[in-house]
């Protein structure tokens, strides 16, 4: 069994060197905590985001999607609290001006005991004063206060004001909501643990409207969606946890919070929050604005703003949840990723038993067919084993084999992943094979 201890470090090392996340302009030294999703990388990721729309969106009737501008304006992020209340607790080492976050006090003191032996952190340390985590940039060919923007640091904002938009174009009646999958971006103070913490990263976030009594209600019940949805796609159940937030811990507009937390390498943390955001939103762009931003319900005969249960989870968090969680490393020290076949990035891979007799031109022509319909690889160097554990590796749930049988009987050879079960099947018949075993799950 892999070590607790070092499984992040395999975990990394497995994922640049095979293609799913690479250090963001490495050749340069490196970005800090921004990461590129590589070959592989990308392909789980849009499966991710693709099941995750799947089952918020396309297969619900009462709710729809958004995709919302990344620059947004001051006014926005001054009505919902981001502008003054969007900040972190900055401290800074007096001897190496390295800097933290206050409320991280264990980083303080291992920096210390790491980098500055025997000084004492309450003498090298400057007081805390208050950091916006937001990025400013600026719209026009001048840079004056007049043209200040910001790169949103939640995709929720751009939900709340189009509120109006989609009620009239939808003709939605609460209970409702809109989902929307896009970027965001914080300058965080202490990034880190990979892609977990990132300054540029992407979100999944729904916005339920409901009526004010009904908030409780579908609060609970969202938690209990949310967590069987990560274990729906393979995440095991001992290792994932609901956490209640306490009051001291509830943001500005939150009147209660869950998180979804993963047991990662480093610890229990967050995957994914469910809040209860009240009224707050609507009503401050409402105020702010002088737009009306109520929603009338018929059935009741009045106006009102509708409360909010928002489930929002971090894509980049959930990737690296689904790697560490398919990481096995097996007694020979070969490595399997045993991903949900639906998350797998590669779903099958076909290969010529040897490069010579027809063989290949075989093998070629049933993988041109089957990547019309599903991410398939081709590989004919080295030995069929070796072939396999490089498939094991990236989480590929299928092998196909094609050998000399194949040339007289037209079938191949399958082989399951985790069984490692063979079997034979006629060619004709693969697309078919692959179809129902997706199906299924």
């Amino acid at each position: 069994m892999v070590e607790i201890a070092d499984k992040m470090a395999k975990v990394v090392s497995l994922c640049k060197r095979r293609g799913f996340v690479y250090p963001s302009a490495e050749i340069y030294g490196g970005t800090g905590s921004v990461w590129d999703f590589g070959p592989l990388g990308v392909e789980l990721k849009q499966n991710l985001k693709k099941l995750w729309w799947r089952d918020m969106v396309q297969r619900r009737s009462d709710i729809v999607g958004l995709d919302t501008a990344i620059i947004t304006r001051p006014e926005v992020l001054r009505a919902s609290g981001h502008e003054k209340g969007f900040v972190d607790p900055l401290v800074e080492c007096k001897v190496c001006h390295e800097r933290f976050r206050a409320d991280h006090y264990h980083l303080v003191e291992s920096h210390f005991a790491e980098c500055h032996k025997g000084k004492e952190i309450k003498d090298n340390i400057t007081p805390a004063r208050a950091f916006n985590l937001m990025f400013k940039t600026f719209m026009g060919p001048v840079d004056s206060d007049d043209n200040i923007a910001y790169l949103r640091p939640e995709t929720a904002q751009g939900i709340f004001l189009n509120f109006k938009n989609v009620l009239e174009s939808s003709r939605q009646k609460i209970p409702f909501g809109i989902a929307q999958i896009g970027k965001s971006f914080r300058n965080e103070i202490t990034p880190g643990n990979f892609i977990f913490r990132t300054r540029e990263f992407e979100q999944a976030e729904l916005e339920y409207f409901v009526r004010p009594s009904d908030a409780e209600h579908y609060y609970k019940q969202w938690i209990e969606a949310r967590f069987r949805w990560y274990c729906m796609l393979g995440i095991k159940k001992e290792n994932l946890r609901l956490r209640p937030h306490t009051t001291e811990e509830l943001a500005h507009y939150a009147i209660a919070a869950t998180d979804v937390e993963y047991k990662f390498p480093f610890g229990w943390s967050e995957l994914e929050g469910i809040a209860n955001r009240q009224d707050y939103d609507l009503q401050t762009h409402e105020n702010h604005s002088g737009r009306d931003l109520k929603y009338f319900d018929e059935e009741l005969g009045k106006k009102f703003w509708p409360y909010v249960i928002e489930p929002a989870g971090g894509v980049d968090r959930m990737v690296l949840a689904f790697i560490v969680d398919a990481y096995e490393e097996m007694e020979d020290s070969e490595v399997v990723l045993r991903f949900d076949p639906r998350l797998a990035p590669i779903k099958v891979a076909v290969f010529p038993l040897v490069k010579k007799d027809k063989l290949p031109d075989v093998a070629k022509q049933l993988y041109d067919e089957l990547k019309k319909d599903f991410m398939v690889a081709y590989d004919e160097a080295g030995s069929v084993g070796r072939r396999y554990r490089r498939q094991d590796e990236i989480g590929t749930p299928w092998c196909i084999t094609v050998d000399f049988d194949s040339l007289k009987d037209n079938c191949v050879t399958i082989r399951d992943r985790d069984s490692r079960r063979q079997e034979r099947i006629k060619i004709t018949k693969v697309k078919e094979y692959l179809e129902s075993r997706l199906e299924k799950l």
